[in-house]
């Protein structure tokens, strides 16, 4: 083992833990990775950046704008709509009309905004029905997962083994190749989700009862004159816990602080708002030893009913993987001054944390409560720090708002559906490449005015580009440096004495705990070269390998962090971590198993 072998493995690892332990977002740390094998001479500066110049670049990012249309315009909303309209208290029915449905959606959309406009709606739906969320969440991320295996537009994935196959001489994936495998894994999949999920589910209340709960249970207490704790800082007041309580925010006039900085400067008329540590609150605090503070709300009795104001929000949101939040704490994260948003609240992995705010850290994955003005949703929706999965107008208010009049619908949807029909026509008839089937679908909702130009580019994922190209650079290091032969040869000495089919099932496991480590994107960038190589060593057809590795990269069913459809449901459902596997297990070693069992079939090996 050469140097560059050994410098390329060490930047591997310390990829993996970096990805592992959320040391940088995953797009800096690939970024960073591509840069080293750069500066140390294994890669040229043209094959370092010549993942950035993939045609697959330009269709993902043309199709993340498609798919914002068909949000604004109010096709998912319609299609949510139309599923859960009908009143049932069977789970399974309710599964057998909801996933099949989410899958359809997501083999011609990206599964993000499928998933976004999916949540708030399932949730509002279910709670108005008396039904148990936490058994519909996270099938509804399994069903978008399974249906993008399905055509070259379902995940990015298939997008990036396209533009490496037609970059190494091979003939690109045609737009419904992968259904032959797709297809019957997505049906046993849904099959799986309708009637065997629903008995390994939690049955776990929507955290919107702890939520609203929360939202009841601020204590506002104002500063009035002659206040002693005028002009002292919180820190030397004690004022940020008291009996059971610790200050979330202070409303000073028009202005709101929060989280409140421990040398903050307390000043007549101030409003602090304090919440209950645990959701547990008899009484308001006794302030006694305070003179000038009076409480002017404290938490409602059981039996009255507080009513809301319409000049705040309540909205949830879930931190994303690689987002500018993690890392930081809720008060370095300055959310009030950034979005206008004061957190209130924040669970992790749950359980709600019963903790000051101000110093709390924040990782993928953690859900806030934040009392918002209005209009947030519609601001926010496409921002790069979280997901939105709260309905417009906030959890508290507009539940049974209809789907016409949240959206626009008329001609921007019609305009929409046609674009994405249209891109599909051009590429499955193979008139037009898909790179350019999207940036005509892009031109013309901007023609129309569907979408504006802000808009389209505030919906690219940006963060995913990055990772594409910079795992692609890395795939070409592991190639040039014949550290993909090398790994391909210790897979096929393991494996090969069992027969080709062997051979297959060690790529296939390879990838599936890869992909659990890493994003599913950088998976296949990098197994792709090990994958040839193992090809060539074992004189048989490439593509089964690269279909296969295709596949199993976006079956990423047992971790919430695996796939960022699971992260987004993760809060929301109530989801403990070991719950994914619980449920994802055994359905993705079955899922493995088709592949292993249908691959040779349809390409020879």
């Amino acid at each position: 083992m050469g140097f560059e072998q050994l410098l390329i493995i060490g930047v591997l690892v310390g990829v993996f833990i970096g990805l592992v332990i959320d040391l940088w977002s995953p797009d800096a740390i690939l970024l960073t990775a591509l840069a080293i094998l750069t500066i140390s001479g294994v890669l040229s500066l043209e094959q370092a950046f010549q993942g950035f110049a993939n045609t697959t670049l330009i269709a993902l990012g043309s199709l993340y704008v498609v798919s914002a249309a068909m949000r604004e315009s109010g096709a998912l909303d319609r299609a949510s709509s139309f599923i859960l309209g009908r009143e049932t208290r069977s789970i399974q029915r309710i599964l057998l009309r909801l996933c099949p449905s989410v899958s359809i959606y997501s083999a011609f959309l990206n599964n993000t905004p499928v998933v976004a406009m999916g949540i708030p709606a399932i949730r509002r739906w279910a709670l108005k029905n008396n039904i148990v969320v936490s058994k519909l969440l996270m099938p509804l991320s399994f069903a978008a997962i399974l249906g993008g295996l399905c055509t070259l537009i379902g995940t990015s994935t298939n997008l990036i083994t396209h533009g490496l196959l037609q970059s190494h001489g091979f003939e690109g994936l045609s737009f419904f190749e992968l259904a032959w495998v797709g297809v019957p894994s997505a049906v046993v999949g849904l099959l799986y989700l309708v009637f065997i999920s629903p008995l390994l589910t939690p049955a776990r209340r929507d955290i919107r009862y702890e939520e609203e709960q929360e939202r009841n249970l601020l204590v506002e207490v104002e500063i009035r004159e002659g206040a002693d704790v005028i002009g002292k800082r919180v820190r030397e007041t004690g004022l940020d816990e008291i009996q059971g309580f610790f200050l979330s925010r202070i409303n000073r006039g028009d202005r709101e602080i929060a989280p409140v900085p421990k040398n903050e400067k307390l000043r007549q008329g101030d409003h602090l708002l304090y919440t209950a540590k645990g959701g547990i609150a008899v009484k308001a605090p006794d302030l006694t030893d305070y003179s000038g503070l009076h409480v002017v709300h404290k938490p409602p009795r059981d039996d009255v009913q507080q009513e809301g104001s319409p000049e705040r929000e309540l909205h949830q949101v879930v931190v994303k993987e690689g987002s500018p939040l993690v890392g930081s704490t809720v008060e370095k994260a300055r959310l009030l001054d950034r979005f206008g948003a004061a957190v209130t609240g924040v669970r992790r992995r749950g359980k709600r944390v019963d903790q000051p705010l101000g110093p709390f850290v924040l990782h993928p994955g953690d859900v806030l409560l934040l009392d918002t003005r209005p209009g947030f949703r519609e601001a926010h929706e496409d921002t790069k720090d979280f997901f939105l999965t709260s309905a417009a107008g906030g959890e508290a208010v507009g539940a049974e708002t209809s789907i016409e009049e949240r959206r626009p619908g008329g001609k921007d949807l019609y305009i929409s559906v046609a674009v994405l029909v249209g891109i599909v026509s051009l590429v499955a008839t193979g008139l037009v490449h898909i790179a350019l089937a999207g940036i005509l679908g892009v031109a013309v909702l901007l023609s129309f005015n569907v979408i504006k130009a802000g808009e389209a580019r505030k919906s690219v994922d940006w963060t995913v580009l990055i990772v594409i190209g910079s795992a692609i650079g890395l795939g070409k290091a592991m190639e040039v440096s014949g550290t993909a032969e090398l790994i391909g040869r210790w897979m096929v000495d393991l494996t090969s004495v069992y027969g080709h089919r062997a051979v297959l099932a060690g790529v296939v496991i390879v990838t599936g705990l890869l992909t659990e480590v890493i994003t599913n994107n950088g998976a296949v960038a990098l197994m792709f070269p090990i994958a040839l190589s193992v090809a060539e060593s074992q004189g048989v057809e490439a593509r089964g390998l690269f279909i296969s590795i295709t596949l199993v990269a976006s079956m990423s069913l047992i971790t919430p962090i695996g796939y960022q459809t699971n992260l987004m449901v993760y809060g929301p459902g109530n989801y403990r971590f070991t719950d994914f596997f619980k449920v994802g297990f055994p359905l993705e070693l079955t899922l493995w198993a088709l592949v292993i069992i249908l691959v040779p079939i349809f390409w020879t090996m």
